[in-house]
């Protein structure tokens, strides 16, 4: 009887393991060919799971990260409303358990990013503190490549009288890609990474880096060249360009 429930411990936890692939690996391919609706699905099926380990949570919370970003492009604010408040839950209940805490903290400024995106009125009384947990979670872990991420986001999507910059951005986005590069083990299935260096591409553009942009291009569709938004997209733009 205690062997078969080890035995039993023992398929349940590969099982895990192999859905957890399963789900970075759909939530990924779905990234690269602009698939939200196998997103949301590989997403929701994760949040059903019950009961979910600290990583599984963090895990959804990166895929409704990426949701929310996709629905507030879609003029779908209704729809990020709904997974906003869902993150809000998950992220309460693992800072109570200090867990992760740098990602917990970079993940707070982009939602409150995505809260401006939805409501650009609150700009001026949030704005400050999606700046504040982007560096909390710097001076907690100063390689958090996703925590250069939302800097450049924030320096790119502020408004230069209020202490914006393009080029700040742009140093910003190039570090997390050193970071990432760096440790070389995040690049493995990873949507954030391919997101990274398309939004770079889409920085050097709005830049108007245009050799920088094409550069970069060739070496996301080397890594991933069935890339959709730089293959089919941000890539012919460039080309138009030079």
């Amino acid at each position: 009887m205690e062997r078969t429930k080890y035995i039993f411990i023992t398929l349940f936890c590969l099982f895990t393991l192999v859905m957890l692939g399963q789900n970075n690996s759909s939530i990924y391919r779905a990234y690269v060919i602009g698939d939200m609706g196998k997103w949301k699905k590989t997403m929701d099926s994760l949040e059903n799971v019950i009961p979910k380990t600290n990583k599984e949570k963090l895990d959804l919370i990166n895929y409704q990260y990426g949701y929310i970003a996709w629905c507030i492009d879609k003029n779908k604010d209704a729809e990020a409303e709904v997974y906003l408040e869902k993150t809000q839950v998950l992220l309460k209940h693992l800072e109570k358990q200090n867990y992760s805490l740098s990602m917990l903290y970079a993940y707070k400024a982009a939602f409150i990013g995505f809260e401006i995106g939805i409501s650009p009125y609150k700009a001026p009384f949030i704005g400050s503190e999606s700046l504040r947990f982007a560096r909390q979670s710097l001076a907690l872990d100063s390689q958090n490549a996703f925590a250069y991420v939302q800097l450049g986001n924030i320096a790119f999507y502020t408004p230069q009288l209020f202490g914006g910059s393009k080029s700040e951005a742009m140093e910003h986005y190039e570090k997390a890609i050193r970071i990432m590069e760096e440790e070389g083990k995040q690049l493995l299935i990873n949507w954030n990474y391919l997101n990274l260096l398309a939004t770079t591409i889409n920085a050097y553009m709005k830049f108007e880096k245009y050799n920088n942009a094409k550069n970069l291009s060739v070496k996301t569709l080397y890594i991933e060249p069935n890339f959709e938004w730089v293959k089919n997209e941000l890539y012919p733009q460039i080309l138009k360009k030079l």
